[in-house]
């Protein structure tokens, strides 16, 4: 589904990825783990363009994508999830949620608030639809931008750490979710801090440090059986996260 080929990523003099490949299959659920600042997030914006590479490949559903194609397209197949929810504090949250679809002419207005509604419904927030962002916890912003992204109907979703702006008790919600998602086939790359959360749910995990990957396998390997002693370093120090 998604062949990325020795991507790299330089801001100014600092390189950020240093020529990254990795395929990811239809299903996969993908667990990107490594010390901050070794270029997780970098890697997620690359691959939607919200970051422009500085070269290598991106190739979605067998075409290569660049600068020149319909982003807005690229970003409707490749949904994405951000650390901070993004929402805008402006509309209500039935707005929020059908702004996109209806903007890029997917659905009308109409068929646009059915399918939210049935969305929120699953979620337990059908009775937040007039509500405003600042009425809502952090748990039930992440899920409502969740929702957000899932109207448009991706084939791929990118979770940039997902849960880290939340109390713990609202970890919970949003961790259901996405394994409500995952049950239903979605492939997913998600980086996160969770270890627990990412042994559990991912069926790989990749390890990166400083803008390489450095191993990837199940998560039993990567867990259980490190190879690398940068990985074995870095799990020792998170092991209780």
């Amino acid at each position: 589904m998604l062949e990325i080929k020795n991507l790299k990523k330089s801001f100014g003099n600092k390189i950020v990825l240093k020529g990254i490949s990795l395929n990811v299959y239809k299903g996969d659920i993908i667990g990107i783990i490594g010390p901050s600042g070794c270029g997780k997030s970098t890697l997620l914006r690359c691959i939607n363009y919200l970051e422009k590479p500085t070269s290598g490949k991106i190739i979605f559903k067998g075409n290569t994508i660049d600068e020149k194609d319909n982003l807005e397209e690229l970003r409707m197949k490749v949904g994405m999830v951000f650390q901070q929810f993004n929402l805008f504090n402006n509309l209500t949250i039935m707005d929020n949620i059908i702004l996109a679809p209806v903007k890029l002419k997917l659905l009308t207005k109409k068929e646009a608030k059915v399918e939210a509604l049935k969305l929120l419904d699953q979620i337990g927030l059908a009775d937040k639809i007039n509500n405003y962002p600042s009425e809502l916890s952090g748990g039930q912003k992440q899920r409502i931008a969740i929702v957000r992204a899932l109207i448009m109907k991706p084939d791929i979703m990118l979770f940039d750490e997902p849960t880290s702006a939340l109390d713990p008790e609202m970890i919970g919600e949003v961790t259901n979710l996405m394994q409500n998602i995952a049950r239903d086939g979605m492939t997913m790359i998600v980086v996160s801090h969770e270890m627990n959360f990412i042994k559990n749910f991912c069926n790989r995990v990749i390890f990166m440090e400083e803008g390489n990957i450095i191993e990837d396998g199940t998560p039993s390997e990567i867990f259980n059986y490190p190879k690398d002693d940068r990985l074995k370093e870095f799990l020792s120090k998170v092991k209780n996260k």
